[in-house]
């Protein structure tokens, strides 16, 4: 069987990026979170908001951790798999992901150290600095990769000579047309993320009657958050669809499934996309809200898929399902919101097992959101690595082969599959501890271990002969310093 490289490499990238993209929609909401939190404490001096920081800090770092591994290889691959599209298009990317690493990068590590590492050893008041300022790096990280991915869907800015993009306006290239839209909604998913996360998580302690007060409050905090938030996605999702039907009309048929250009386009609640055929089957459908919800007008006018040939379509039935599975959890989403509002009535979003276990169970889906809204976006511009201008084809590396794009395919899925089986391994280990005691490895004797992470083990502050093995105290070391 011949191994085709291009399908193997997109493959591997979408594996790469899909796995690598659900760290750090979660991170940029947990910081956010985290910074309330310590500026509740700086301002109230409760300690129930320390505890809280100090326990959500400990999953940030894990998390943070198994981002930062996944994310190397992405910037790997363009040189790698896609050198082609890395040469043809390296004057805007390579300054632009540069600018990430220098703003962000390099201000999330320098205050990750103090966040982790620097409670009890700097003012109080730095130390809510810097979990401000990591959560500011996360946003402007953000920023840069966004804007450098927005690019790739509506180019501006440059012009082309001998192959090669030049940048002509720095500032229609960086805040090119789809780039806000798609920013605010991916800020707003990572608040989402986040919060659902966070609640879930403290719906799991109260189910098991554990730190109830302290929860319980954090639960009480996050579904305020969940009841503004949610409601504002939908929002500025709609926003962001409408950019899109400008700019992308192709990528918008293939979500709406709508294969001729017509007016009054019906919305398809369901349908089985017959590519092939160029056709649906079993729609079941709401008469013309489509072109309502896209031009604001029941007999609006929405182009269709035949519009352009078949081998510039993109796989409409991924991308028509993928849409509809978020926005049904976008729904849903907001269902809950508003029933914790509702629930707040004699506290029984405290209480009520149906609530809590719906909360745990929503925990999941922000996730499988947000990987399906990466489908349709990245899919939906298929087949183009450049909207309309630069194909897949084009960029792929020309003395790749089949075989070592499945062999490189094949090493990802094995070493990511033990990066997650780790990070979900101490993540476990956090969750299971709790907020009881949560001091960054020091127990009260003053004593550290040595091993990494091991502050995650629930079982190595009670195990004293395992601490004085693997220990030492900070006397010990400094009447050993003085020795010498």
């Amino acid at each position: 069987m011949e191994l085709d490289p291009l399908l193997l490499s997109r493959i591997q990238f979408a594996f790469v990026v899909s796995f690598h993209a659900i760290f750090p929609v979660f991170t940029i909401g947990l910081a956010s979170y985290i910074a309330c939190l310590e500026g509740l404490y700086y301002k109230t001096g409760n300690k129930d908001w320390e505890r809280l920081s100090k326990f959500w800090i400990q999953v940030f770092a894990v998390v943070f951790g198994m981002g930062v591994v996944s994310g190397i290889v992405m910037a790997f691959q363009f040189g790698t798999n896609w050198s082609n599209f890395a040469y043809t298009a390296a004057n805007f990317l390579g300054p632009v992901l540069s600018y990430e690493v220098v703003t962000a990068f390099f201000l999330e590590a320098a205050f990750l150290g103090v966040l982790l590492f620097g409670r009890d050893k700097v003012p109080q008041g730095i130390h809510f600095f810097a979990a401000c300022m990591v959560a500011l790096g996360t946003f402007i990280s953000s920023f840069w990769i966004l804007s450098a991915n927005s690019w790739m869907h509506t180019p501006a800015g440059v012009e082309v000579r001998d192959g090669l993009y030049y940048v002509a306006s720095w500032s229609e290239a960086i805040f090119n047309a789809s780039l806000w839209p798609r920013f605010f909604h991916m800020a707003l998913a990572s608040f989402l993320t986040g919060g659902f996360v966070v609640a879930g998580v403290s719906a799991w302690y109260l189910l098991r009657k554990r730190d109830v007060e302290l929860h319980g409050k954090a639960l009480s905090m996050t579904l305020w958050l969940l009841l503004f938030i949610a409601p504002a996605q939908v929002v500025v999702g709609d926003l962001h669809g409408l950019n899109t039907f400008e700019n992308q009309p192709t990528k918008v048929a293939a979500m709406e499934g709508n294969w001729e250009t017509s007016s009054g386009v019906p919305l398809l609640l369901f349908a089985i996309p017959d590519q092939e055929n160029q056709t649906n089957h079993f729609e079941i459908a709401v008469p013309k809200l489509a072109s309502f919800i896209l031009t604001h007008d029941w007999d609006g006018e929405v182009p269709g898929l035949n519009e352009v040939p078949v081998d510039e379509q993109p796989p409409v039935a991924i991308v028509f399902w993928a849409f509809r599975i978020m926005i049904a959890i976008g729904i849903a989403m907001v269902a809950v919101a508003v029933t914790g509002l509702f629930m707040r009535r004699g506290q029984r979003y405290l209480t009520a097992p149906w609530f809590l276990n719906t909360l745990r169970l929503m925990a999941v889906t922000p996730f499988i959101a947000v990987l399906a809204g990466w489908f349709v976006t990245e899919l939906g511009r298929a087949p183009w690595l450049i909207y309309e201008q630069f194909s897949h084809a084009d960029g792929l590396t020309p003395s790749l082969t089949g075989g070592m794009a499945l062999f490189t395919l094949i090493g990802y899925i094995l070493v990511y599959a033990m990066i997650f089986s780790a990070g979900l391994y101490y993540l476990m280990r956090v969750l299971r501890t709790g907020a009881e005691q949560h001091d960054y490895g020091y127990d009260k004797s003053g004593k550290r271990p040595k091993r990494p992470l091991s502050v995650a083990d629930a079982d190595w502050e009670e195990d004293d002969e395992t601490r004085s093995k693997w220990n030492t105290t900070a006397q010990d070391l400094a009447d050993e310093q003085g020795a010498r």
